[in-house]
This record gives structure tokens, sequence and C-alpha cells, in this order.
């Protein structure tokens, strides 16, 4: 597997140097991840940032946090004139370390859905 970077993962406020951050400690491989938050910026910022990030790293994934928030709503701009980047929407952190380990975006994404669960509380309680 390259060191290079894989992916770029784009949310609100601190959420994607979060996940970032888990990656790291979890895997060791947060450096196939690039963060970009979205805060303090107006549209066309944030499609500056993610495309900037797109080509600084030459990664062809983007991951955000919101099927319809801004960052994907800047990214679904960008896959105009990029049909070769896949966005991923949604993006949790069983997601990024499937996909850091060497997953397809297709089998990262899988993994993602298997680790939502619902816990019941005991009966009786």
């Amino acid at each position: 597997m390259s060191d290079a970077p894989r992916a770029v993962v784009a949310g609100h406020g601190e959420f994607a140097v979060g996940l970032v951050s888990a990656v790291q400690q979890i895997t060791g491989l947060g450096h196939l991840l690039t963060p970009v938050s979205n805060t303090g910026l107006a549209p066309a910022a944030i499609d500056a940032a993610i495309r900037d990030a797109l080509v600084a790293t030459g990664a062809r994934v983007v991951f955000t946090d919101l099927p319809a928030g801004s960052c994907t709503a800047c990214v679904r701009r960008l896959l105009k004139g990029a049909p070769d980047v896949t966005l991923v929407t949604g993006v949790t952190l069983p997601t990024l370390l499937a996909f850091v380990m060497g997953a397809s975006v297709e089998d990262a994404v899988a993994k993602g859905h298997e680790a939502l669960g619902r816990v019941e509380p005991p009966r009786g309680a």
C-alpha cells in the first residue's frame, strides 16, 4: 500500500480532524487521509479547499459528514469536472478504518453499514 494520501475527509467543525486523529490512534495510518473543515468558509471557499486538497494529494475519494451538507454540495459541484472522484457521504470511523486498511470504497461503505447497530435496554430494567 502506498503512503500517499488516499482520501480527503471533509465536514463541519473539527469532525474531519477528529476522525483522522482517531484513525491515526487506532491504525497509525492517519497520514492516508487529509482533513478539511468548512468552519468559517463560504461555499466558494469550501469548493477551493476541497479541490486544493485533491490536487495537493492526488486523492480521488472524498468522504463527507452529511449527505446534504455544505461539503457534500461542494463536492457534487466538483464532480462535474472530475468524474474520476468518488464521493461518500455520512462517513463513519468504521468506514475510514476499513478504507485505510486497504478496502475498496464499496467494501469500506459496507463495513460502515455493518457497524451500525442498536442496543436494546435489558428487559425488566
